[in-house]
Order: structure tokens, then sequence, then C-alpha cells
């Protein structure tokens, strides 16, 4: 465990947006793809892990309700990082509430340092909601777990946030790209 756990629960409090104009191509790219993040980030680097930073059931923030998923609601909050040849490329968010959480979805739970998005993009069934965005400064919650990680902050982050559906069952996943992500770089990588 790093020492990135003692920020948990790091939170996105944000504007969330469902388009924005001054994108570059290859930050829009990422940010819109509907894709398996995870399977884009593996296709990238030759060792691809997660780093779990926290889990725990708490009442669904009023900025975070979207969806099926109303604030105040009990939510599984589920903290990572995404790491390519150990650099941090993403931090994830994911509200899982627990009444999506039944049945065969109860393994959702206890993924620990699987990624959820390899197990979403198995089930023929998905289906996923549109894109939100959103920009983070130095000074977010984000931020500081960047400055946590030694990532110095160039340029402000980029997240996106969407709701999956899961047999009937919303799940909300958010990802904020960290300062050294693929999605800043132009070229080979766009």
């Amino acid at each position: 465990m790093s020492s990135v756990t003692t920020l948990f629960p790091i939170t996105l409090p944000a504007t969330w947006q469902q388009s924005v104009n001054t994108l570059s191509s290859t930050l829009a790219d990422w940010l819109y793809d509907p894709t398996s993040l995870t399977a884009r980030l593996k296709q990238h680097c030759q060792d691809f892990r997660v780093e779990l930073i926290g889990q725990h059931i708490e009442p669904c923030h009023s900025n975070e309700a979207k969806g099926n998923i109303s604030a105040g609601e009990q939510v599984l909050v589920r903290e990572v990082l995404l790491y390519c040849d150990n650099t941090p490329q993403v931090f994830a968010r994911s509200l899982l509430p627990l009444t999506s959480l039944t049945g065969e979805q109860q393994q959702l739970a206890h993924l620990g340092t699987q990624p959820l998005g390899q197990v979403l993009f198995n089930h023929p069934n998905l289906a996923r909601q549109s894109f939100e965005v959103a920009e983070f400064l130095p000074h977010s919650s984000v931020g500081k777990l960047a400055k946590q990680l030694n990532l110095p902050m160039t340029h402000n982050l980029w997240g996106r946030r969407s709701v999956f559906i899961l047999a009937e069952k919303p799940i909300m996943v958010a990802e904020v790209f960290l300062p050294n992500a693929f999605a800043y770089q132009h070229g080979v990588y766009g």
C-alpha cells in the first residue's frame, strides 16, 4: 500500500459538462472513447496494474447523484489508481449502489486489485450512458493526489464520468487522467 491510501476518500467535486470545445483531439479521443479504458491502457504498456486506494459504504453526495443513482442512497465507493509500467495513468472513483450489488453483481464488491472495467466490459448486456467531462485544478482533491504521487502538474487535469447499466443496475464510474497520462501526449497515443 502506498501513502495515497491516507487521502481516501479523494472524491471528485467538479462542474461536469456534456461537451467541451477546447480539448486537444488526443485528449478528446481518450475522454469520449466508449470502449474499455482498461483494455486501451493495456495496449500501451507491458505491465498494467490496479492499486486499490480504498473502498467503503457512504451516502451518495448530491454532486455525484446522476440518473438512477440518487442523493443519499447508500453506495459502495471504490477508488483506485491504474498504472502502466509503474506510471500512474488514471485515478478512478466508482459508485456502486448497494441495490446494484445483488445477484451476480455481488462480485463487484470484492474486486480488490482486479479492474472494474475488465469485469463490466465482459458482460454482453452492458449499456453505457453519455459521458460528462470536467477539469481539475492543481488545488483540487485529485490535484493533491497527483502531488502525493510526485507527479508535477504542469497543466490542469481532465476526467470523465458515465453511468453503466448492468442487468438494469446502475454503476457510476469517474476517471481522471493524471499528469503523465497518455491522454495528454500527442502522436502515437492519440
